[in-house]
């Protein structure tokens, strides 16, 4: 089962000033969105969970190796982390090559690695954009770009950097099938993300982060069901959770389509 295991660790840029404190927790299976406001040490965290950090106490294993004993490179087929901004990874001249570095760069050969990344822009629907330059595509689309380019490489985990940010509906209807379908092949997929409609409909599990630590954690329903923990951290609940509130409804819904069943079996 590949999983990742973060044993009370802490972090800090600068001597006295810590970013992260005492974080322990478990990711298993369960498709897991971590949240909080800026600066609440997310972004910190993820890269400490990729290997781009390492902890100033604590250790962390990703699926049994200790990110403090292994470079990101040899780390690389076991986590992938796909950026917030495509624009910070994304230089080669055309999609297909641009896709195809990753898997080459962890070993697979030419023909293994363009196989794979057909196989990915076939899966996230731009399979015909494979021989355009990156940069001739919306940023939509080279959002999508550096996500085919971690799925081709096939790591057992992914983390995904705010995938909603720049999508418009179909682009995150798109990505929420993406990683349900990833979930479904036994891939643990995580994400640091502010949209939390696409929480609330697509993740399993919610963390949530504040001032560096983690204040809340558990069944996505079970998150949200604390309103006034959530408020307190300067976050919104989903719309449909909000609706559900402001109807006076003890029930915690996740979606509008859960909302509108419910209502429907009352009549």
């Amino acid at each position: 089962m590949n999983g990742i295991k973060v044993e009370n660790i802490s972090f800090s840029y600068t001597e006295g000033q810590p970013v992260l404190s005492n974080i322990d927790v478990h990711f298993r299976q369960e498709s897991t969105a971590i949240i909080g406001q800026n600066g609440a040490g997310k972004t910190t965290f993820v890269k400490l969970l990729k290997g781009l950090l390492k902890p100033a106490t604590g250790n962390i294993y990703v699926n049994g190796m200790n990110t403090q004993e292994y470079t990101v490179a040899q780390l690389a087929k076991q986590i992938g982390l796909v950026f917030q901004n495509p624009n910070d990874q994304i230089f080669k001249h055309t999609v297909i090559e641009e896709v195809m570095f990753g898997p080459k760069n962890i070993g697979q050969s030419t023909e293994e690695a363009r196989q794979n990344s057909l196989l990915a822009l076939e899966k996230i629907g731009i399979v015909h954009e494979a021989d355009k330059n990156p940069y001739d595509l919306s940023l939509s689309d080279r959002k999508l770009v550096s996500i085919a380019s971690i799925l081709a490489m096939k790591p057992p985990i992914i983390i995904f950097d705010e995938p909603t940010m720049g999508q418009d509906y179909l682009g995150k209807e798109r990505l929420k099938k993406i990683m349900k379908d990833l979930r479904a092949e036994g891939v643990l997929v995580l994400s640091i993300i502010h949209d939390m409609d696409f929480v609330a409909e697509t993740f399993e599990r919610t963390i949530v982060m504040n001032q560096g630590k983690i204040v809340l954690d558990g069944p996505t329903r079970e998150v949200f069901s604390h309103e006034q923990l959530i408020r307190d951290v300067y976050l919104e609940l989903p719309h449909a959770t909000q609706l559900g509130k402001q109807l006076g409804l003890k029930q915690t819904f996740l979606t509008v389509d859960e909302l509108i069943n419910f209502n429907r079996k009352k009549q």
